[in-house]
């Protein structure tokens, strides 16, 4: 019997009906039976302020806490100002503290970034591959995963329709769930 993985998947956006959002949900729908993704949106997540961290706010213990019980991390990002949103910036900076106890330490990680244009958020995604090193476990490499022209992808309830979208993402999730079945036994 395959081993069963829950991944948090880190929504990078906070508009109500973002395409990452909708990705994230279509990820669930579309995942392996060996992954259980569990989307997480950064509604909540008050700003990452250093004074705080000898008592650190509620939200950030209730984040750091989804991080720790995940087997590994997927973030789902759009592109803003060719890069990632503030509020993932923010999530990475509360959920990588105190030093030396990063929430997202020894982790597999996944990038998915995503754009109605045609460069489906590439800066966004290579702005993550610098960020994580050092904070992360190690980051999937191959395949990269840079989603362009989500913008008519989905249909007024939410649902991914665009069938090549789908198949994208089904290979990058069969290609996931080998990579974090792969660390885990590394690590075991």
């Amino acid at each position: 019997m395959a081993t069963s993985y829950n991944i948090a998947v880190i929504v990078g956006s906070l508009r109500k009906d973002s395409f990452t959002l909708k990705i994230a949900n279509a990820l669930t729908k579309l995942a392996p039976d060996t992954l259980k993704l569990n989307p997480v949106t950064l509604h909540d997540l008050s700003f990452f302020n250093q004074d705080l961290e000898a008592t650190p706010p509620a939200d950030w213990l209730a984040f750091r806490d989804k991080l720790q019980k995940s087997d590994a991390m997927l973030f789902v990002t759009p592109e803003y100002n060719r890069s990632i949103p503030g509020v993932l910036k923010n999530a990475i900076d509360v959920g990588s503290r105190p030093p030396g106890k990063s929430s997202f330490l020894g982790k597999p990680i996944g990038i998915i970034s995503n754009s109605p244009g045609p460069l489906g958020g590439v800066s966004a995604a290579k702005h993550l591959q610098n960020i994580l090193p050092g904070i992360s476990g190690p980051i999937l490499g191959q395949p990269e995963t840079y989603l362009n022209g989500v913008g008519d992808a989905f249909d007024e309830k939410g649902n991914l329709t665009k069938e090549p979208l789908q198949k994208v993402l089904q290979q990058y999730l069969i290609a996931f769930a080998a990579f974090v079945d792969r660390q885990s036994k590394i690590a075991a």
